[in-house]
């Protein structure tokens, strides 16, 4: 029996599509509607390591884990090495988790930059544990779910960043001018456990379940080959940490709705907006208090502040000051994408310049993507030109030697007075870049031939979809 399930989980992905249209035994499904609906919310959940390791429910996650990708952990295992792993040893895994005996490895901890500075400590469990928490994840999702607020939009079903983005949009035009804006110090890294563990366990009832959340809690980290333990957090890289860190927060979502407070909160970045100043260093006073007594976190005073909302950035958006506010990229959002294209462009120097666009293609359509809500839109315009200058700068680098700069403004429609002019100008590669010479030698259209994103163009379409 053990063999056959172990080979049903083995199989590829493309053999359990999603979209199929067959009749899948699943956890419950021989019931009635009613009936299965009062097992998902009781029967449940004194039982829901059999519905975790279920068949279906492991292949919608390996195909899920497989999907996200990601870079291996302790065990140095891909997620591609998956399969043909299971196919050897899936027997014994569940085994092992029905029995409430799986431990599982330590993650390995990676050191990621934050924008605003420091670094954050990302937390990479191996392919293994990746996939049994993607499973637990897909089980416990729509138990805690349905019961959490309305503005929380982090790591949940048909929500996003840019849903609460037009939220707090919408708090501040209802005449909410003033934002308590939160930030949680090091949230993932302080979460208690036993807070967040009593908070699981009030829906959950399955002690496997509640044992293997916990030692994924203090499963040990592992940098520079040395592993320690772990007393307190829940390091972010895993598919079940979203999940965990809702839970622990939906308390103070209650909190800030019994208090009929207008909010925003997207995983551990939180803004309740207010009507006046005063009100909104009460309500900052009181949350911190909340925060530390009855979760045991606490508010970061420096990163924190009461403020008007277009003097804070939420979710990489800030606002104008309008009646009626308008969305825009934030300035710390628009310095973040150039610094990370900076990058690219020193990496580029000796790089074609059409490779170098398809390189920045993705990063461009993914940013733009994100910011289709900016409703100033002169940013784009500036970014645009921006990129163009620095590709010029890279040509001209490329050139390097007086007489090949010649050669090639002249090849590029320029007078032959006017090349050699500009050729031997003696100014720098970002001076010339801007200059009317480069400009005259690569407009607009020579990079869009070879496939440059216009960031103005591609919000326009995006826009026009909406």
């Amino acid at each position: 029996m053990e063999t056959r399930d172990a080979d049903s989980m083995a199989e590829t992905p493309e053999a359990h599509p999603e979209d199929r249209t067959r009749n899948v035994r699943t956890y419950g499904s021989s019931a009635s509607s009613s009936t299965a609906r009062e097992e998902n919310s009781y029967l449940t959940a004194s039982r829901l390591m059999e519905a975790v390791v279920e068949r279906e429910n492991m292949a919608k996650a390996h195909r899920r884990v497989v999907a996200n990708g990601g870079a291996p952990g302790v065990d140095k295992m891909p997620v591609d090495a998956l399969l043909p792993y299971l196919r050897e040893h899936w027997a014994r895994i569940k085994r092992e988790l029905l029995e409430g005996r799986y431990k599982p490895q330590p993650v390995r901890i990676v050191e990621i930059p934050k924008p605003s500075g420091g670094v954050r400590m990302l937390g990479i469990p191996t392919s293994v544990d990746r996939l049994i928490q993607q499973a637990l994840q897909q089980i416990l999702t729509p138990i805690f779910d349905p019961d959490f607020s309305e503005s929380s939009y982090g790591f949940r079903p048909k929500r996003s960043a840019q849903g609460a983005v037009l939220a707090a949009r919408a708090h501040v035009a209802s005449g909410r001018r003033w934002v308590v804006d939160m930030d949680l110090e090091k949230f993932f890294d302080r979460v208690n456990h036993d807070v967040l563990m009593a908070r699981v366990a009030r829906k959950v009832e399955d002690k496997r379940v509640l044992l293997l959340i916990r030692r994924y809690l203090q499963a040990g980290a592992m940098a520079g080959g040395i592993v320690s333990a772990r007393t307190e957090g829940t390091p972010q890289g895993g598919p079940l940490s979203p999940l965990l860190s809702n839970i622990l927060l939906d308390d103070l979502d209650k909190e800030l709705e019994r208090r009929g407070h207008a909010f925003c909160r997207y995983a551990d970045d939180c803004n309740v907006y207010v009507q006046s100043k005063a009100a909104g260093e009460r309500v900052m006073a009181s949350l911190t208090r909340f925060l530390e007594k009855k979760l045991r976190l606490k508010v970061n005073a420096e990163k924190s502040a009461v403020a008007r909302p277009w003097q804070r950035k939420f979710l990489g958006y800030s606002m104008t000051m309008h009646k009626a506010p308008r969305l825009k990229a934030a300035p710390e959002s628009v310095r973040r994408l150039k610094e990370s294209l900076k990058d690219l462009f020193r990496c580029g120097r000796g790089m074609n310049v059409g490779r170098l666009i398809e390189e920045m293609t993705p990063k461009l359509r993914g940013w733009i993507a994100y910011f289709k809500l900016a409703e100033v839109k002169g940013i784009f315009e500036e970014l645009d030109g921006w990129i163009r200058r620095r590709l010029r700068t890279v040509i001209w680098r490329q050139w390097k030697r007086t007489y090949t700069r010649a050669k090639n403004l002249m090849k590029r429609g320029l007078a032959d007075e006017r090349a050699w002019i500009s050729a031997t100008n003696g100014r720098g590669p970002w001076w010339n870049a801007g200059a009317s010479h480069m400009h005259d030698a690569f407009r607009a259209g020579y990079f869009a031939h070879l496939g440059l994103v216009s960031l103005q163009h591609e919000l326009r379409r995006l826009q026009s979809l909406t």
